[in-house]
């Protein structure tokens, strides 16, 4: 197969898979919390002994836009967003991960779980349990949570200790081998960081993306077209 065949063939998968990324991230232009993720292309060399080296498109790597987002404000006792950078810990059951989707609630037992049932965890990594008959909650901008004037937790801010090797686990979790304190960050209560997705930048993207689809799709069926007539001429 020709080289270029070769080439087109992998920046038409890393295409489709760009086009994954941006329809996954207009989905989710209202989830609290979502950061916007992109696709990162490489080249990938390949030397031949006979014949002239082969370069392949690699697009395996995912982006994660860190950037702050608006805030919406909601009243929420236990609503709660960040400003700056910085990320909620929270438990689940593949281990402790970090979130930006600051809308929490008491469970059964009093302890504040997302809408997923993960617990949120203080500065110490333990969960945070409000007494049901605490009133007057109130949470200072430094994570301090009390109730009728009096201290209850810390509520733990956290940064991935190499934000290149933090992962994405799915909706607004991400997982990081280590965490270091974020010191600059703080804590607003009663209100809710929204999604960082510009959906006008996105569906332009899209569009982009789709049209550079399409020409490799043209340059393949006319590669197709000619080999076709190469091999029909041969064959008479």
């Amino acid at each position: 197969m020709d080289a270029g065949i070769y080439t087109t063939l992998t920046r038409q998968s890393g295409l489709m898979r760009e086009m994954q990324v941006v329809a996954h991230n207009i989905a989710n232009i209202s989830t609290t919390g979502f950061r916007r993720e992109g696709v990162i292309f490489s080249e990938y060399v390949k030397r031949m002994e006979d014949a002239p080296s082969l370069s392949m498109a690699n697009a395996d790597t995912r982006h994660m836009d860190l950037r702050q987002a608006g805030l919406s404000q909601t009243g929420g006792m236990f609503d709660f967003a960040i400003q700056g950078d910085g990320f909620f810990l929270i438990e689940t059951p593949e281990g402790q991960s970090l979130t930006r989707a600051g809308h929490f609630m008491p469970n059964a037992e009093g302890e504040l779980v997302n809408p997923d049932g993960h617990r949120l965890l203080d500065l110490g990594g333990t969960p945070i349990f409000v007494p049901p008959d605490m009133n007057n909650i109130a949470l200072s901008q430094d994570g301090t949570l009390s109730g009728n004037g009096q201290p209850l937790a810390q509520i733990g801010l956290w940064q991935p200790g190499d934000p290149l090797k933090m992962t994405h686990a799915g909706g607004t979790i991400f997982i990081s081998e280590t965490v270091v304190p974020a010191d600059s960050a703080t804590i607003l209560q009663g209100f809710v960081e929204d999604s960082n997705v510009n959906p006008i930048s996105e569906i332009a993207r899209m569009i982009e993306v789709q049209r550079a689809y399409e020409m490799g799709q043209g340059f393949l069926e006319k590669e197709d077209e000619r080999m076709r007539g190469v091999i029909q001429t041969l064959g008479r």
